[in-house]
């Protein structure tokens, strides 16, 4: 049989199966370990051959309106103006459809009905059908064409994945992907270095040459020059976590030496004298990640703005004192949370210390061991660097 998983392309199988173990063979093996205990010679049959049965089908019911499905959603954050159909647009991603039905839209995997059969049953495409059902009593969303294969013989439909409906809006981060990144101070100090400009310019920028320190041979041609911005330290520990990388543009050798001589093919801000070069890091971003809050409970803060904003609203890039190591991964979404200041009591010797106030919700993309990089998806009020960002509670805003 061709392996379909092989192919870049979305498969969705019906009629899925279960296997049924034949426990006779067993029994019967047992039965003559005790015979042959008493001398007794017994003939043991072949095992039975293993019986492939269809499973139950799904009882799945249309809804007929919405107070239907906020009854039957149990502890999912429903709207109650959530459309029955939706017909899923170019342009949509997976949080504006989220939004739509849920008031948390982080809840997206207990909403969607997940076909055991389908590789990745979050890819949603333009001109898919969703619509609201209960199956086996619980409110689901539903591609129309997941209800149709459900009920006719098994067939293939086959679309190309980069088609698929993003999670967040790419836009917002594409310029990121190469964007800033951590390294340790050992990792700059050791960087080659810009000495000097062809010109005797102050500045340089796309197609100038420049004069590289300390740049080893090897095979990589390509660098990222970069501006060693603040560093990174977890505001409750002061423990230094890194400094952040600021990209200036790329560079290619031209002439090896000591110096070398290099040519900037690439800015994105003025590159100066005694900036660092680096690698440039493979972009392995993977856009079909879906929302889904941490395992364990998660508490950080935010501690800077991409491009140095002081205050932050939605689409704009955080960097966050958690990582990896503390269970975040792409998708990660987080409450963040205004941290609360402190009041002076009019009848008290000691200031009092007003409780955190909900601000919005973030999503992570990008993930190190200890830092981590979010987009805010959505502010109720002012955000700022320090603010707290948690683990989300379901209905609690």
């Amino acid at each position: 049989m061709q392996n379909y998983n092989a192919l870049p392309l979305r498969t969705i199988f019906s009629m899925p199966t279960r296997a049924v173990p034949a426990f006779g063979a067993a029994l019967l093996l047992s039965l003559a370990a005790g015979c042959a205990s008493e001398g007794t010679a017994v003939r043991t049959p072949a095992a039975a051959p293993v019986q492939t049965l269809p499973a139950p089908a799904p009882v799945v019911q249309p809804l007929a309106d919405n107070a239907s499905a906020t009854a039957s959603a149990g502890a999912l954050s429903l709207r109650e103006d959530a459309p029955l159909r939706y017909t899923v647009k170019k342009g949509d991603t997976l949080w504006d459809i989220s939004k739509y039905y849920l008031r948390d839209a982080w809840e997206w995997p207990e909403l969607w009905y997940s076909n055991s059969q389908v590789k990745n049953p979050h890819l949603i495409y333009p001109g898919d059908v969703l619509t609201l059902v209960t199956v086996n009593g619980r409110t689901r969303l539903v591609p129309d064409s997941v209800l149709n294969l459900e009920r006719v013989s098994p067939r293939i439909r086959e679309e190309a994945l980069d088609t698929a409906l993003p999670a967040i809006p790419i836009e917002a981060i594409r310029n990121f992907l190469r964007g800033p990144r951590v390294v340790t101070l050992e990792e700059s100090r050791k960087a080659p270095y810009v000495l000097a400009f062809l010109d005797e310019h102050i500045a340089a920028s796309a197609n100038t040459d420049v004069y590289v320190r300390n740049l080893r041979a090897s095979d990589v041609s390509s660098y990222a020059v970069v501006q060693i911005g603040e560093p990174y330290r977890d505001p409750d520990t002061r423990e230094l976590l890194g400094y952040e990388a600021i990209p200036a543009g790329e560079a290619e050798l031209r002439v090896p030496g000591e110096p070398a001589t290099m040519r900037m093919t690439k800015s994105n801000r003025e590159v100066l004298i005694a900036d660092r070069l680096l690698p440039i890091e493979a972009e392995s971003f993977d856009a079909n990640f879906y929302p889904h809050p941490p395992a364990n409970p998660v508490e950080g803060r935010i501690l800077s703005v991409f491009d140095g904003l002081d205050q932050i609203a939605q689409y704009q890039i955080v960097a966050l004192n958690r990582g990896s190591d503390a269970g975040l991964d792409p998708g990660t979404v987080l409450d963040i949370y205004q941290s609360g200041r402190v009041a002076p009591d009019p009848y008290g010797a000691k200031a009092v210390l007003l409780p955190d106030l909900y601000a919005g919700v973030m999503m992570v993309f990008k993930v190190t061991p200890r830092i981590s990089y979010a987009l805010v998806m959505n502010a109720t009020r002012p955000v700022h660097v320090l603010d707290k960002v948690k683990k989300p509670v379901p209905g609690s805003h």
